[in-house]
């Protein structure tokens, strides 16, 4: 193996595709794996933590979570703050994220859709906000998080924005996120950037 392996669903969403973009924008060639969800139970004992994504890097043991891996990512290519605090920083924006992602993540396991209603009703009303107006908070004067120059996170919190205001989440109205300014403007500085338009063509 001569380049990076990047394991996950065959699907430009979440935690994987956050990590194939922000490959495709350090200009790091891959092997994109993309594994079909009826093949994931036979090969998640190969998973290095038994989840999704991974990653391989020549020479080294597989990697897996996400944030690890966006944050290696960073290091290697410049999108990672070398300073120590700025980095912890940023990673804890990243963790924010998936605060949220666990928090709907949750109701996508409901199977009764009373309940299931209630309570994405109920995150809409209370944990939605908050956690934007906390991400917007930590954003300084942007474009993006830290300024002009996209680092890792930024990728991130456009991924989830993404999903949380598409529309496609019953109960949960595209415009939840559309009061916090800053983290609206950090998404679409992000969803223009032709590094990333490009990456997005691919699945069209």
């Amino acid at each position: 193996m001569d380049r990076p392996r990047l394991h996950y669903f065959d699907t430009p969403a979440s935690r994987g595709e956050e990590c194939r973009i922000a490959l495709h924008v350090a200009g790091v060639a891959f092997d994109d794996v993309r594994i079909k969800r009826e093949d994931w139970p036979a090969l998640k004992p190969t998973s290095p933590l038994g989840g999704l994504p991974w990653i391989e890097m020549p020479g080294r043991p597989p990697l897996a979570q996400s944030n690890a891996i966006l944050a290696l990512i960073g290091r290697l290519h410049g999108l990672h703050p070398a300073d120590p605090f700025e980095a912890a920083r940023h990673e804890a924006m990243m963790c924010h994220v998936e605060d949220l992602r666990a928090a709907l993540g949750f109701t996508l396991r409901i199977t009764d859709e009373a309940e299931k209603k209630a309570a994405r009703e109920r995150l809409v009303a209370t944990m939605l906000p908050l956690w934007g107006q906390k991400a917007d908070a930590q954003i300084g004067d942007g474009p993006l998080f830290a300024g002009a120059k996209m680092h890792v996170v930024d990728i991130k919190l456009y991924m989830v924005v993404r999903w949380v205001s598409s529309g496609k989440i019953d109960h949960v109205p595209a415009s939840v996120f559309a009061p916090y300014v800053k983290l609206v403007r950090l998404h679409d500085t992000v969803r223009g950037d032709p590094r990333v338009k490009a990456w997005n063509a691919r699945w069209t």
